[in-house]
């Protein structure tokens, strides 16, 4: 720790606004809390305005427990990423106040849920098949404070379907296209709304789909303007994107 910042405790300390236990508490914190087989970042929500989110995919049902545990010491709200159903059953024998989302393969703890916010996020999606992406960028996106609406099964094939939602599209404040095969709805969505378009290719379609590489150049390389292109299949980091716009736009209203 910088030594004006130590100055700055003993300060506090001096003139009673912290107690000698706090003041001991602040010097000592290293901003993480090592479990040997996992550091947790402690310092997160106030660097970023959001606490560190655990991916579970790769970590043993043990391995999260204490994870979570010792988050909960820090932190209200636990948000669990990529867990198949058996690893979540064996979690929630431990933890039975996480709830497990079976679709988007999420473990949430609200404690304490986040007041919703007014502008919406739309997440729309070309297929049925493309569900478990939606739904893992829409309960990030809810766990965050976020108020979704959900719009599937508009893909282009069938573009009537978009048209027929194209007005509450419109009216959110960031908008979440998740496609796969060629991935060319972000583009059509791009160009018909004015808000910020996060799109999500996804590893759905055929051979030539090369497991979302196809939708995901097709996004890359669309020429609709203002669409920001994330990883193939990830929905978490679309929310969580989307999020953040939607949360600046709030704060300026």
């Amino acid at each position: 720790m910088e030594a004006e910042k130590v100055r700055q405790i003993f300060r506090l300390v001096s003139e009673k606004q912290i107690s000698v236990e706090d003041a001991t508490e602040i010097i000592n914190n290293s901003g993480f809390t090592d479990l040997g087989f996992a550091k947790i970042d402690t310092e997160r929500n106030k660097r970023t305005g959001v606490p560190e989110i655990i991916y579970g995919e790769g970590k043993t049902a043990e391995q999260i427990i204490g994870i979570v545990e010792a988050m909960l010491e820090k932190q209200n709200n636990i948000l669990v990423t990529r867990v198949d159903s058996q690893k979540a059953k064996e979690v929630r024998k431990s933890l039975p106040q996480l709830h497990y989302d079976e679709v988007s393969e999420m473990l949430l703890w609200e404690k304490n849920p986040v007041a919703k916010t007014i502008g919406k996020i739309a997440i729309v999606t070309a297929g049925t098949s493309d569900l478990k992406i939606a739904e893992e960028a829409a309960v990030t996106a809810e766990a965050f404070g976020n108020s979704v609406v959900r719009i599937y099964d508009v893909g282009v094939a069938g573009i009537h379907r978009l048209f027929a939602r194209i007005d509450e599209i419109r009216a959110a404040q960031v908008v979440i296209v998740i496609a796969g095969m060629e991935g060319a709805l972000a583009s059509v969505v791009g160009g018909l709304v004015s808000s910020p378009v996060i799109a999500v290719p996804t590893s759905v379609g055929y051979g030539t789909a090369f497991n979302g590489m196809a939708a995901l150049l097709t996004m890359l390389n669309s020429c609709a303007t203002g669409i920001t292109v994330v990883n193939i299949d990830n929905g978490f980091g679309a929310g969580y994107s989307a999020s953040k716009i939607n949360h600046l736009a709030e704060a300026a209203k």
